[in-house]
């Protein structure tokens, strides 16, 4: 399927059906994509994150309260995945394998299709976030009561693997924003603010 991208003199790309929203309307040139709950979440995950990372070791009430708002974040998101509005629900962004390798193919050649929603790399990385997240929290509190049965030293050497893992997520998940803002001539971090992207 061939998508036109709005702007005058661009070549047509051929993109697949994910990159076409349903929302979309002539009349307006553009389209809400990001609900308030998927934007409030985001933009929450972000900071407390921030906030434990900056914390950690050196204020722990403060990292292990961010610890906490990260982990009713996260199930909150993770449920509105399942019930949401289309476009924050995974089963409208999660790739398969084979449409994620398609995707980064296609991204290195300077040929990716625009995603009005997540792209493939984007989904991808939604559930890899979500997943260490999970898993810097749990075994943060696991070591917060003493490291269960591996033990404090483990459980920590853990706990920080996993926050570091988190870390390098993020870092590549900013590196892409960058990458599909300019790929696309559209500012992907105000459309997370606003809600609305280019129809």
């Amino acid at each position: 399927m061939t998508t036109p991208i709005p702007s005058g003199g661009t070549p047509i790309h051929s993109v697949p059906r994910g990159a076409v929203s349903p929302n979309a309307t002539a009349s307006t040139g553009m389209v809400t994509v990001w609900d308030p709950a998927v934007r409030l979440l985001h933009w929450t995950i972000a900071a407390s994150f921030a906030v434990a990372w900056l914390s950690a070791e050196e204020v722990m009430p403060l990292h292990e309260a961010a610890g906490f708002v990260i982990l009713v974040a996260v199930g909150v998101r993770s449920l509105w995945g399942l019930i949401g509005t289309p476009h924050a629900r995974f089963a409208g962004f999660v790739p398969s394998p084979g449409g994620l390798l398609s995707y980064m193919g296609a991204l290195v050649k300077g040929r990716a299709g625009r995603y009005v929603g997540h792209n493939p790399a984007g989904g991808a990385m939604i559930v890899a976030l979500l997943a260490s997240l999970l898993l810097t929290v749990a075994t943060g509190i696991v070591l917060d009561t003493g490291g269960g049965v591996l033990g404090e030293d483990t459980m920590e050497d853990i706990h920080g693997a996993a926050a570091t893992v988190t870390l390098i997520l993020v870092v590549l998940h900013v590196g892409g924003v960058i990458l599909s803002s300019v790929l696309h001539r559209e500012n992907l971090v105000r459309a997370m603010v606003t809600g609305r992207k280019r129809a």
